[in-house]
């Protein structure tokens, strides 16, 4: 008799071990308070970084182009093929320069569209992709500079060669890893008290608590792809400005031809100076705008089962709001009233 209350026991109390370790695990993951309980957790999904992995296959089909530049050209190869083989062809087999100056133009376009891809180690991972070919090849960076001064021939005390199929392979598929690591670095959870947005990737930590009295907003973004793959991103917006940027609008201000007003100027030419002065002001106007641009540090970013987040933020807010607790202090004094009549 006493056996079989061990065994029932047991199985009780290797569930009330489990259930303990998880509340543990999950303090140390989102740094509780005391008393405080996960209501539900959240990442961002997969394909939500999508355009991180086309970005690597972009590099690689630069890579593999300047690996056969004579793919482009067969007998109908208009002018703009032969314009890339040319420019592919800058350099020489001493430097590629060609593919210095295509990857240089993609990591500044790239890094001004200030999309998901804009970030600091993507950009820093593209420079790098850029500049490898100089790094390799530095004896051939040496002799340019040395034929510009002297026409002697030296041999290269290297002698390495930038191979545009292997450096193309190990860089997207060491890109595509640490986009894998990157996409599983952000961490939100919803508890009894907050919501909290974690990040851990590489030497970068970050960790915020917002409270719920302090939501003002929560905006939902639906991209046509994120419609058909079903994910969201959730944006909270607090009364501090937590979810807004400043953003610059337009080009530089104050860039304007430089038209000093002449002494034995006519009416007309200062009246045409004047305009053309304006046109310049108009087109190069720069304004600053506040706007909400997502952030995966501070957002739910691209996630699945984004209406059930949504319920349960607007179902906190309601409950920790100042309004709903004068309602209750309300209903409690009531209630005491009605008691002691």
């Amino acid at each position: 008799m006493r056996s079989d209350e061990a065994e029932n026991t047991e199985p009780e109390v290797s569930k009330a071990s489990k259930t303990s370790s998880d509340d543990e695990a999950m303090k140390n993951r989102f740094k509780l308070i005391a008393g405080e309980e996960v209501l539900l957790t959240k990442s961002p999904s997969p394909v939500g970084f999508m355009s991180m992995y086309m970005l690597g296959l972009v590099v690689f089909g630069i890579h593999m182009l300047f690996w056969r530049p004579d793919s482009l050209l067969n007998e109908d190869s208009g002018g703009l093929a032969r314009f890339l083989v040319w420019v592919m062809g800058l350099g020489g087999s001493k430097l590629p320069l060609g593919f210095v100056l295509v990857m240089a133009t993609l990591t500044w376009f790239n890094r001004m569209l200030n999309t998901s891809t804009s970030g600091r180690w993507v950009t820093v991972w593209l420079l790098l992709a850029t500049l490898l070919p100089v790094l390799i090849q530095i004896d051939g960076l040496i002799a340019l500079v040395r034929d510009l001064f002297s026409d002697a021939d030296i041999e290269p005390f290297l002698g390495w060669e930038y191979n545009f199929l292997i450096s193309g392979l190990a860089l997207t598929l060491t890109y595509w890893a640490l986009v894998f690591y990157y996409q599983r670095s952000f961490d939100y959870a919803i508890t009894s008290n907050a919501v909290i947005f974690k990040h851990a990737f590489l030497l970068s930590r970050s960790h915020r608590r917002i409270l719920f009295d302090r939501i003002s907003e929560v905006q939902v973004e639906r991209t046509p792809f994120g419609t058909m793959t079903g994910f969201a991103t959730l944006t909270i917006l607090t009364d501090s400005g937590v979810g807004i940027v400043e953003e610059s609008v337009g080009g530089s201000v104050g860039i304007s031809p430089n038209l000093p007003d002449k002494e034995d100027d006519t009416n007309a030419e200062r009246a045409g100076k004047s305009l053309l002065k304006s046109f310049f002001a108009l087109m190069f106007y720069q304004r600053t705008i506040r706007t909400v641009r997502p952030d995966p540090k501070h957002c739910f970013y691209k996630i699945r089962g984004w209406e059930d987040t949504k319920t349960l933020l607007n179902e906190m807010h309601k409950k920790h709001s100042q309004s709903t607790k004068l309602d209750n202090l309300a209903d409690i004094l009531t209630e005491q009233n009605e008691g002691k009549e």
